[in-house]
């Protein structure tokens, strides 16, 4: 990419689209974004027209249907159809509109349940998924599958990513839709404003996950679109994936010391067993994106920090969020 290059995010409010926008936009690139109230990418003619009235070089693929582990289980339809339908739109447009690349994100539930440790590239489809998210996996599977397809069949240049878990800024707090992270901050948060003597969470605390800030995810994201260039032989091998983390693991235990210590909470902490634990280990092997020359930048801790001001900033601005009530 260069600063004339005009640069599509397909999902500039959520999470990672909203720290791309704010990495592209410090780098001076030409972005086009719309909401979902001006494009509709369950619409495919809708998707096609934009394209072709912006005509994008690039484009990074972070639109999807997200949420916790309660709402996946309870509308895997939704996840699933969803999701397929968004990704067949904009990859189809992205084609047909000759876009030079386009970066699409898995998820790291794509892999399976029982997968050894850390996660390799290779790893990907060879063992069952974890069935809490098995709708929205395999959709996002689809994705990856779509991304090979589409550089088999057309030629396109489509490369795809699985990032670590997500936190940072402009995270997701409402009760239906809250991972891990946020919805400790949010319990931490209410806790201690209350002087609650206890927080109830999810599982036996035993399994381990890895967290990566958005900001950070968001720059190995535009240095993948410039330096991650598989060779046609690697395509024909469907070698375009690479897993983006910080090669570092947490218990859900560990997890929520850390955020009870950032908000400041000091009562107790009780998890309740009845609820799933979910996978019970998922750490990418990242060494492809290390070896590219790719490195993350902010610790756990710090990027909690920075998430939780977030949090008290639209706590204070009164914001529409589940769970700001104090």
């Amino acid at each position: 990419m260069n600063k004339n290059s005009k640069v599509y995010i397909a999902g500039h409010t959520g999470l990672l689209g909203s720290a791309l926008v704010r990495r592209l936009n410090q780098d001076g690139y030409d972005l086009f974004t719309l909401g979902r109230l001006a494009l509709n990418l369950l619409d495919p003619c809708a998707v096609v027209e934009f394209l072709k009235t912006v005509c994008p070089d690039y484009v990074f693929f972070v639109a999807a249907k997200v949420g916790g582990i309660a709402e996946n289980i309870k509308y895997p339809v939704q996840f699933l159809e969803e999701n397929l339908v968004i990704q067949q739109n904009v990859m189809r447009a992205a084609c047909i509109t000759g876009v030079k690349k386009l970066l699409f994100f898995g998820a790291n539930c794509c892999y399976p349940r029982e997968c050894p440790q850390p996660i390799r590239e290779e790893y990907l489809m060879t063992g069952s998924l974890e069935p809490t998210s098995r709708a929205y996996a395999m959709a996002k599977l689809a994705g990856i599958e779509m991304c090979q397809a589409f550089n088999a069949q057309y030629g396109t240049n489509f490369i795809a990513a699985i990032p670590a878990s997500m936190y940072g800024k402009n995270d997701h707090f409402e009760d239906w839709r809250a991972h891990v992270l946020p919805d400790m901050i949010k319990k931490f948060h209410h806790a201690a404003v209350n002087g609650l003597p206890e927080v109830v969470l999810w599982s036996d605390g035993s399994p381990r996950r890895e967290f990566i800030f958005a900001d950070d995810a968001a720059d190995a994201s535009v240095f993948l679109m410039d330096n991650f260039n598989p060779s046609k032989s690697e395509i024909a091998q469907g070698e375009i994936l690479v897993n983006v983390g910080t090669g570092i693991d947490y218990s859900i235990a560990e997890l929520a010391d850390i955020v009870r210590s950032v908000v400041g909470y000091t009562g107790k902490i009780v998890w309740d067993t009845s609820k799933p634990n979910g996978v019970p280990r998922k750490l990418l092997d990242s060494s492809k994106c290390r070896n590219l020359g790719w490195k993350h930048k902010t610790g756990l801790k710090e990027g909690i920090m920075i998430a939780y001001e977030w949090y008290l900033w639209h706590f204070q601005n009164k914001k529409k969020i589940s769970g700001f009530d104090g």
